[in-house]
């Protein structure tokens, strides 16, 4: 390798340094949505003010916040979720996810995603309606309305319920609630008018969160709070963001934006766990997002037209709600299957979704072929190193002949003296004639960037790499190497360092080792630099990395520890053939070797 590799090679780590820097200190924009934006319906007069169904005033219900432990419950047992509903405002407040536990403890408990109000991170969907005309306020079911149950004991995927209220008024409100064998429920809100006057009155889902949870990651790579799609238009707040629009319940005033909705869907993303409103496709809503400083309230809502209901006759509009984990195959099925309007972005791609969206499909694909994620991994780098394998050659090719002209460049050096220009002047003479490009040695190293990126992004961030294991000590590629000095590599019984820890970058596992021989050992392709500067640097730099990938994620640090051994082979092989003979060996033993300082050099004035 020389000199002007060399420079190049340094030029892009430290692009790649400022990179994660910048990223790190300045994450990218997010698109708030204002939580006080009324959003009207096409059947609605713009200039007055919509009935809201959770701020308090003349035709809406107040926010009920108290728990309603003797009130009746509905159990809800399907092959992914266990839980109940509350008879309180027909809440659907208590979920958990029987396939996910919180750790990898054997007797760890599974994952609860929804709270009843009371403990901690509450956390409740509910769905009710609010009058628009011919109804009195109070005589539409709330958050507060005691419901009945008509039909159905259980909700199981085959097996929905019916809950009931009746106003004394001369309506009848029912909500049918089914749900599928993953993570979907329907609600079904129907109003019979048994009365003498045509009714009409407004059906709404609400998603509450009692503060931001107690869990959440709060990671620049992870996004975690609002989502919402608004006829193809992706949103993504952060509770943070969110707090800077407080919606104050004292005042009811006509919000300054006015919008039809057609499709879409609104809720709240976790890390891996989704709660998310859906409106059925084509029919006009509003969607809005709320923040109730007092009590530290999050709230979204999606609200329809109103229903007009004529004497003697039922209307029925139904809303779905998606709770549960972001698993790939279940958020393409609802796009693909049943109209979820770009429901797969609910998953957080990042900034390289146009990698990270068909390297995590491949990932995918390979995991179902082979049935384990750390072989996948390592199938997945061989299929993106041979993607990438006609420019590595031609860079490979091109260090080949940077090598032969070694002697010519030697040459040009003891001819030019201290001369810079003539040098740089002589060099690129030398290039042309012998049609080499200098630049072409750095090229996988710049492709390696955002595939390394992509590739961080696609294990942080996707459920599937949860908790999923490899061999022996790996047992979560999504966490860090759970072995170290500590525990001799996982000999003894005791536990590795907590992440992020000074300790746990000190006493790192056996993979990050790995890594930094496998960069050790690709170095040693090519002779040391003699410039004493870059030479230190050359030297230091895989143990660096070791170090400070030691913290990644296992399924990072393998990919890498892959790249680095296929590239090591790719390389040799293509010098090889094109005439160079890269002296591994020889390189090994003269970098272990302390040149003594020449006695004839002097210092330079």
């Amino acid at each position: 390798m020389n000199e002007q590799n060399r420079n190049l090679i340094l030029a892009t780590l430290l692009s790649f340094a400022v990179i994660m820097t910048w990223t790190l200190l300045f994450p990218p924009e997010e698109i708030a949505v204002d939580p006080a934006a009324q959003v009207a319906t096409q059947s609605v007069d713009p200039t007055v003010p919509l009935a809201d169904p959770v701020t308090p005033d003349a035709t809406s219900p107040a926010i009920v916040e108290q728990t309603a432990p003797d009130v009746a419950r509905i159990a809800i047992e399907t092959p992914e979720l266990t839980g109940s509903i509350s008879m309180l405002g027909g809440r659907i407040d208590d979920l958990a996810l029987t396939d996910y536990r919180e750790t990898l403890d054997e007797d760890a408990p599974i994952v609860r995603l929804l709270r009843p109000v009371g403990e901690l991170d509450a956390y409740f969907a509910a769905f009710g309606w609010t009058a628009t005309d011919g109804i009195d306020p109070a005589a539409v079911p709330g958050p507060d309305t005691i419901w009945s149950v008509e039909t159905g004991e259980t909700l199981t995927p085959s097996t929905p319920v019916t809950l009931v209220w009746d106003n004394g008024a001369g309506q009848i409100f029912r909500t049918e609630i089914s749900v599928d064998d993953l993570f979907m429920f329907s609600f079904a809100q129907s109003i019979q008018n048994v009365g003498t006057e045509t009714v009409s009155a407004r059906p709404y889902g609400l998603v509450r969160r009692h503060g931001e949870p107690s869990d959440a990651k709060r990671f620049f790579i992870l996004h975690e709070g609002l989502v919402r799609m608004s006829d193809g238009e992706l949103e993504e707040t952060s509770y943070s963001n969110i707090t800077d629009h407080t919606f104050d319940e004292r005042e009811r005033t006509l919000a300054d934006r006015i919008d039809v909705q057609q499709s879409g869907w609104i809720g709240y993303t976790d890390h891996f766990w989704m709660t998310t409103l859906i409106p059925a496709t084509g029919t006009p809503f509003r969607s809005t997002s709320k923040y109730f400083e007092a009590r530290d309230l999050y709230q979204v809502e999606a609200v329809m037209p109103p229903s007009v209901v004529p004497a003697g006759e039922t209307a029925t509009v139904t809303i779905r709600l998606f709770a549960g984990a972001k698993e790939w195959e279940a958020i393409t099925h609802y796009e693909n299957e049943t109209g979820v309007d770009r429901f797969i972005d609910s998953i957080d791609w990042g900034w390289f979704f146009f990698l990270t969206k068909p390297i995590f499909w491949l990932l995918h694909n390979l995991n179902i072929i082979i049935g384990n994620m750390g072989w996948s991994i390592l199938a997945l780098t061989l299929i993106l190193k041979a993607l990438v394998l006609p420019l590595a050659y031609k860079s490979y090719v091109s260090m080949a002949r940077m090598k032969e002209l070694q002697p010519e460049m030697e040459k040009l050096k003891e001819r030019a003296g201290d001369d810079r220009q003539a040098m740089q002047q002589g060099m690129m003479k030398l290039y042309k004639e012998n049609t080499v490009n200098p630049a072409a040695g750095c090229l996988p190293i710049l492709l390696q960037i955002p595939i390394f990126f992509s590739l961080y992004k696609v294990i942080f961030v996707t459920i599937e790499l949860r908790h999923a294991p490899w061999i022996g000590w790996i047992d979560d590629l999504s966490a860090p190497d759970p072995s170290s000095l500590i525990n001799l590599f996982g000999l003894l019984p005791y536990a590795a360092p907590d992440p992020g820890s000074i300790l746990s970058l000190i006493f790192i596992g056996l993979l990050p080792i790995l890594l930094g021989i496998s960069m050790w050992m690709q170095q040693k392709l090519n002779p040391a630099p003699t410039d004493p500067t870059q030479q230190m640097i050359f030297a230091w730099m895989p143990w660096v990395f070791m170090f400070m990938l030691g913290g990644f994620a296992s399924g990072l640090v393998l990919y890498w520890i892959a790249n680095n051994c296929i590239t090591f082979v790719q390389q040799y092989a293509i010098m090889r053939s094109h005439g160079a003979k890269p002296d591994v060996f020889g390189n090994i033993k003269s970098g272990l070797k302390r040149k003594k300082p020449d006695a004839d050099s002097k210092p330079d004035k």
